[in-house]
């Protein structure tokens, strides 16, 4: 028979069980996104410590990040779950070997993480690409179970048939369905609009609307799996202007969503964006954050409890057995592709004085890489017989220039720290990075190609749209209508001087323009967007449309059979070789030309009539026609008024 204490005893385990119980159940979200294969520290790599505390200013890491996972594993009480929204890969040269040695979902699998979604970078090496990395992963340990919701595969088309089955093979789903700390968990991914329109080379695979799609998700997990949180890994990514921030459009136009991981946008939210109950958090990009978000579930629904973002940083000591397999994927780099080439991934291939960026400006990186596409391309193919050979202009995107040049401790680039400045692409010939093309385009046309930077970028909300150029400088004026803001431009160098460029429908001379393919396809296809105001035709030398951009490849070495690829990133690497070695330790250094701006790109805001309407093109016409229309109209309004106040002060006269 129990006595009064057992019975007491009893009573107050079962009373605060229940209010443990009543007290909701929490659990730990471990986010990262747009990692990008970047596994070192940066920048520069040389300055790279992983395991000495506070012994550099460079940042990320996979081995620290690896120890950040771990840490909070540790310290947390409840269950901790660990996702990544994509992009995982395309950003450094591990990349390289994707296809071949999957690294990247590889180290993913051994840093613990749980799920992970895809990003456009994904879809960077076609549907094949993607296939065969897939299967590479799962004979090499496998990978984090993988979800992607928005895929229309097509089984008539014998590459997304491949792809489709390479999705059944290895496990990637539409979504998953995970148990922690007795919480049902459904995860699913998607890709958003502008990762959608910014992924040319995932063709002919198609996707579906991710805001439907996100719909179907949680209505098969909402009442069909009966889960009790639901997770979106969302490439779709946040901007500042709220009307082109796809993941708060989604967290508003989707109930039942409790949790958006963001990605593809590379921002750093110090603090989630909570909308219609639905908590968004993104981490920046390259490894440099990690999310942690602490929520707790009761009474039906989920709550906030806790937001970090984790610096990644010389503060945190890498992960040992991480950094070795780092260290050996680098080995397998050099012995494959880089020792027969005379380079190696550690090789220090110039030096800085000051550090090189990227803005949404006229930059010194910038200048430096579209020299360099001018430079390489005219080095294998500029014929002194003939003029019209020389390229006169180059134009590069900042949305494919994915990281500064640092000067660190010392002022020594890395080979690494190069390649990951200009590292994305594959080839018509199926091999990895941008090659360069060269096509001809009329003076009226290089101005529409710098109205993408002027107009397009400004209604995109996206500085990705940017344009570097070499071989001309230009003014604009921001207020003038869209489309119509480039009020001057100058073809030339500032070695060989600038002079005016014609650029009315009456100069019929062609100019030679190189770009990587990535770009050029836009120019291309920037017409579309703007209903033909900007309609790009490349051409041939003499003046015939080219229909494929691959028939515009430029040959690296014209002596052999075929043609061999000009990649860009070699062309960097052998104009980077090119500089003067002005303190003779062997070492290229960095003209002092890009130590700042060279006035390529000037800004000159104006409201003066004269200003704003001066050469107008027909964008300027129009807008010109319609407020003559408009004028017109109220005059006639008015006299048509008049008119019957005439008239009927006539009547009443009789």
């Amino acid at each position: 028979m129990l006595n009064l204490r057992t019975v007491i005893a009893v009573w107050a385990i079962v009373f605060f069980a229940a209010s443990g119980w009543a007290a909701g159940k929490s659990i730990t979200i471990v986010h990262t996104n747009d990692m990008h294969s970047h596994f070192q520290g940066f920048s520069p790599e040389v300055d790279y410590q992983p395991f000495k505390v506070n012994a550099d200013e460079t940042v990320g890491g996979w081995s620290r990040v690896a120890a950040v996972i771990q840490r909070i594993k540790r310290e947390k009480s409840n269950p901790v779950l660990v996702v990544d929204a994509g992009d995982y890969t395309m950003g450094s040269f591990f990349h390289m070997l994707n296809r071949e040695e999957a690294f990247e979902l590889r180290l993913l699998k051994n840093m613990g993480y749980d799920v992970v979604g895809l990003g456009n970078h994904e879809f960077d090496l076609k549907p094949a690409g993607l296939a065969a990395t897939l299967r590479t992963a799962k004979a090499g340990g496998g990978a984090p179970q993988m979800v992607f919701a928005n895929a229309g595969f097509d089984r008539q088309k014998p590459q997304l048939a491949d792809l489709e089955d390479a999705f059944s093979e290895t496990g990637v789903k539409s979504h998953t369905i995970l148990e922690r700390g007795g919480l049902k968990i459904g995860i699913f991914g998607i890709l958003g609009k502008d990762a959608i329109e910014v992924s040319p080379f995932a063709k002919p695979l198609k996707f579906s609307d991710p805001v439907q799609t996100a719909r179907d998700m949680v209505k098969i997990l909402r009442d069909q799996e009966k889960v009790d949180l639901v997770i979106c890994l969302s490439h779709g990514g946040l901007r500042d202007n709220p009307k082109k921030s796809e993941d708060e459009i989604l967290a508003a136009k989707v109930k039942g969503i409790d949790i958006i991981v963001s990605g593809h946008t590379h921002t750093s939210l110090e603090k989630p964006i909570i909308i219609n109950g639905t908590i968004i958090v993104q981490a920046g990009s390259y490894g440099r954050f990690v999310g942690v978000l602490d929520i707790i579930r009761e009474a039906g629904s989920v709550a906030l409890k806790n937001y970090t973002l984790v610096p990644v940083n010389s503060s945190v000591a890498g992960d040992p057995k991480i950094q070795k397999t780092i260290d050996a994927f680098k080995q397998q780099l050099n012995e494959r592709l880089l020792n027969p080439k005379n380079l190696s991934y550690d090789q220090i291939v110039a030096e800085t004085a000051w550090d090189l960026k990227i803005a949404a400006t006229e930059s010194p990186l910038g200048n430096l890489l579209a020299d360099s596409i001018r430079w390489s391309v005219n080095r294998v193919s500029f014929d002194s017989n003939d003029p019209s050979s020389s390229v006169a202009v180059a134009v590069e995107s900042n949305g494919v220039i994915r990281d500064y040049l640092l000067r660190g401790k010392t002022g020594k680039v890395g080979f690494g720290d190069l390649f990951r400045a200009i590292p994305l692409g594959i080839g018509v010939d199926n091999t990895m990075g941008y090659p360069l093309i060269s096509f001809y385009l009329y003076g009226f046309e290089l101005k529409r190609a710098l109205e993408i930077l002027t107009s397009v970028r400004p209604l995109k909300s996206n500085n990705d749209y940017y344009l570097q150029v070499s071989g001309l400088r230009f003014t604009y004026n921001p207020r003038r209508v869209y489309f119509d803001r480039v009020t001057a431009i100058e073809i030339g160098s500032e070695e060989e001087g600038y002079r005016p460029l014609d650029y009315s429908r009456s100069n019929r001379q062609l100019y030679r323009v190189a770009a990587n393919i990535y770009n050029a396809t836009f120019l291309k296809n920037v017409g579309r967007f703007t209903y033909s105001l900007l309609e790009i035709i490349p051409k041939d030398k003499n003046g015939k449309p080219v229909e494929k951009l691959s028939a515009a490849l430029v040959d690296g070495d014209p002596s052999l059979p075929g043609i061999q690829e000009l990649k860009e990133w070699e062309g960097v690497l052998q104009y980077v070789q090119s500089f003067p070695d002005t303190n003779g330790n062997g070492i290229p250094d960095v003209p002092a030309k890009y130590s700042g701006k060279l006035g390529r790109i000037v800004e000159k805001p104006s409201c003066n009539p004269v200003h704003l309407f001066s050469r107008p093109a027909i964008p300027t016409l129009i807008v010109l026609a319609a407020a003559g229309v408009v004028l017109l109209l109220i005059v006639a309004a008015v006299m048509v008024r008049k008119g019957r106040r005439l008239k009927a002060k006539f009547l009443r006269m009789f």
